[in-house]
C-alpha cells in the first residue's frame, strides 16, 4: 500500500478506495465545539449543503436535513448501532451532540470495517463527548474490546470561576479482536522511586536492589542448598540451573542485613515503569515548540509516537481519517509505518504536504487523491466551493490564508512572509485569489492593497487566462530588490501556470520563507526508523 493523503469527505473515502482489513491502525481526533477547526465534517445551517462541502474553520454540528437522513439511513440498518442512536435520540432529542453521534456512527462503522482482525482504533475527544462516544464504540466493536479510557493531561490547571478547571482529554482505546497488536511501552523511573528502591550500588558503580528468591507461603519451589542456606520451608523460586547463571554472573549474593540469598536486580537492566492509561508526561504543543505548525487542534508528535509504538509494527498501515495538520501522519513516517491521510479542506492537505516536504524532501514518496491537475478540475472546483479552491490554490504556491473567518478578506486571501536582510525584518508577499472573471481592475485593487498593507509584493492568482491589460498594470508597478535580484512587485500567476511548475518571482522561498514553520529535517536512525538531525 502506498502513503496516501486523500481530500474529501473521510465517509466518502473510506467506502471508495480503503479497503476491508486493510489498516492496522486508526487513530482519529473528530471536531466538537473547539470553535477553531479545520477538518469538520459539515457545518450548514439551512441543511442543504453536503457533507462533503464544508467550511473550515467552524465545527458548529447542526440538527439539519444532512444529519436526518444519515440518522434515518442508521436507523433502517437495524443492530447495536441502530440501537443506540434510538436511544440516543430518546435521550438528546434535536440537539447538536446528536447530529454530531449520528454523524460519527457511519465513519466509526467503517473504520471497523477496514481495519485488520489485529488492528486497534484511538479515539481522540474530550470529556463532552467520551461518555456517548463509549457507548457507541462498544456498539460497533463490541464491548469485549473495549482495552482502555486514557486520561492525556492536555495542558496546566488554570482559572475556571464556577468549576474545576478542564485539563484532560480522553483517548479511547478499541481492538478489533481479542488477538491485537500489543507492544509494552515503558517510561523512566522518577528520581523519588530511585532514590528508595536503587540505593545499592556495586563495585562496578552500578545501582541495584535486592529481589526475593524464596517461593510464596502456599506454593511449592525448588529445594537445594544455595550459597551454603537451606532451602526455605516452600524452596526457592528458579530451578538450580537458573541459581548457577546467576551465581556466575555474581547476581546473587547474601546481603548484608540478613543471611537468606537475594537476587541482584541492576537498574541498567530494567525496562523502566510500564506506561498506564494516565498521560501526564507528553506536554501540549505551544507557540515555542520546535515542532508546532500554527494549527490550533495539533497534538504532540510525541502523543502519536507512544499509540503508534504501542499499538503496531514497522511496516504496518496506520490511518487517520481527521488528519488536520498530520502529526499522525508525521508519526507514523518517522516510525517506518506506511500511512494514509484523509481531510475535507485543502488547507490541511497542503499544509501536510509542506510539513511532508520540510522533514524528508525528495526520499519521502506519496500519493495525493482528490486534488485537481487540470485546468478543468481547477474550474470544477472553484464552482463547487470558492474557498476550497481557493485554499488548494494557496497551497500551489505554498502560502496560507489571511484570516480564519470568511467573508472579511479585505482583498486579502494569503500570505507569505519572508527575511532576506541582516536586521530581520520580516517582509510579505499579499496573495489574491480568483476562481471567475478577472479583469485590469482586479490588479489595480491589489497595488492599493499593497500600499495599504505596507508590503513588499503582491501576487494575483487567476483561474482565467490574464489579459495584456492586467499584465501591463501589473508590470507599471515596478521592483522588489533582494539580495537575488530585482523581482515584479505585482505578478499576475494563472493556474494554467502553476501547475506547469511556475512559481511567484521572489527571494528563494525555500531559504528564507516563514509562512509555515518548518519541520526538522529527519534523517534515518536505524531501520525503519527516523530521528531528528542532531538527536
Amino acid at each position: 500500500m502506498k502513503n496516501t493523503l486523500y481530500y474529501g469527505d473521510n465517509l466518502d473515502i473510506l467506502k471508495n478506495y480503503i479497503p476491508s482489513a486493510s489498516v492496522d491502525l486508526v487513530y482519529l481526533d473528530p471536531p466538537f465545539n473547539s470553535n477553531a477547526n479545520y477538518n469538520v465534517l459539515f457545518s450548514q445551517k439551512d441543511g442543504h449543503q453536503s457533507s462533503a462541502q464544508i467550511q473550515a474553520f467552524e465545527d458548529t454540528w447542526q440538527w439539519d436535513e444532512n444529519a436526518v437522513h444519515t440518522f434515518e439511513v442508521e436507523v433502517e440498518k437495524g443492530g447495536p448501532v441502530a440501537d443506540a442512536l434510538r436511544a440516543f435520540h430518546l435521550i438528546l432529542g434535536d440537539s447538536n451532540m446528536m447530529a454530531y453521534l449520528t454523524m460519527m456512527a457511519p465513519r466509526l462503522e467503517e473504520l471497523h470495517r477496514v481495519l485488520k482482525p489485529t488492528g486497534s482504533l484511538y479515539l481522540h475527544c474530550d470529556p463532552t463527548a467520551s461518555h456517548y462516544l463509549k457507548v457507541l464504540l462498544d456498539m460497533v466493536f463490541g464491548a469485549e474490546n473495549y482495552r482502555n479510557e486514557i486520561i492525556w493531561k492536555r495542558t496546566s490547571s488554570h482559572s475556571d470561576s464556577k468549576r474545576y478547571p478542564k485539563i484532560i482529554d480522553s483517548i479511547l482505546f478499541y481492538s478489533k479482536s481479542a488477538e491485537y497488536t500489543w507492544n509494552k511501552l515503558h517510561t523512566e523511573y522518577d528520581e523519588s522511586y530511585l532514590d528508595s528502591h536503587y540505593s545499592n550500588t556495586d563495585e562496578t558503580g552500578r545501582k541495584f536492589q535486592y529481589g526475593d528468591l524464596v517461593k510464596p507461603k502456599g506454593s511449592r519451589g525448588y529445594f537445594y542448598s544455595l550459597l551454603g542456606c537451606a532451602p526455605p520451608p516452600n524452596g526457592w523460586r528458579m530451578p538450580e540451573t537458573r541459581a548457577n547463571q546467576w551465581l556466575n554472573e555474581k547476581k546473587i549474593e547474601i546481603p548484608p542485613s540478613g543471611k537468606v540469598p537475594r537476587f541482584k536486580r541492576y537498574l541498567d537492566e530494567m525496562p523502566g515503569t510500564a506506561i498506564s492509561n494516565l498521560w501526564v508526561d507528553i506536554p501540549p504543543i505551544n507557540s515555542q515548540a520546535k515542532d508546532a505548525m500554527g494549527y490550533p487542534t495539533q497534538k504532540p508528535l510525541a502523543l502519536l509516537e507512544r499509540i503508534i509504538q504501542a499499538s503496531s509494527n514497522p511496516g504496518d498501515v496506520v490511518l487517520d481519517p481527521f488528519c488536520g495538520c498530520g502529526t499522525a501522519i508525521a508519526a507514523a513516517q518517522k516510525l517506518g509505518r506506511k500511512w494514509i491521510g484523509i481531510d475535507i479542506t485543502h488547507l490541511a492537505i497542503s499544509l501536510i504536504k509542506r510539513r511532508m516536504e520540510d522533514a524528508y524532501g525528495d526520499d519521502l514518496e506519496y500519493e495525493v487523491i482528490g486534488e485537481p491537475t487540470t485546468v478543468e478540475g481547477a474550474r470544477e472546483l472553484a464552482e463547487a466551493d470558492k474557498y476550497q479552491f481557493q485554499w488548494w490554490a494557496l497551497g500551489l504556491v505554498g502560502a496560507r490564508p489571511a484570516d480564519q473567518k470568511k467573508g472579511s478578506d479585505h482583498g486579502i486571501d494569503g500570505r507569505l512572509y519572508f527575511h532576506d536582510d541582516s536586521i530581520g525584518k520580516t517582509k510579505q508577499v499579499i496573495l489574491s485569489v480568483k476562481g471567475g472573471h478577472t479583469n485590469v481592475a482586479h490588479v489595480r485593487d491589489l497595488v492599493g492593497v499593497l500600499e495599504r498593507e505596507k508590503a513588499e509584493m503582491g501576487v494575483l492568482i487567476s483561474l482565467e487566462e490574464a489579459t495584456k491589460p492586467m499584465r501591463a498594470e501589473a508590470a507599471s508597478a515596478g521592483f522588489y530588490e533582494s539580495p537575488w535580484g530585482k523581482h515584479p512587485r505585482v505578478q499576475v500567476l494563472t493556474i494554467e501556470e502553476l501547475l506547469a511548475g511556475q512559481g511567484i518571482d521572489m527571494p528563494p522561498i525555500k531559504q528564507v520563507n516563514l509562512t509555515f514553520k518548518k519541520t526538522p529535517r529527519q534523517k534515518k536512525d536505524g531501520p525503519g526508523q527516523m530521528g531528528l538531525l542532531g538527536e
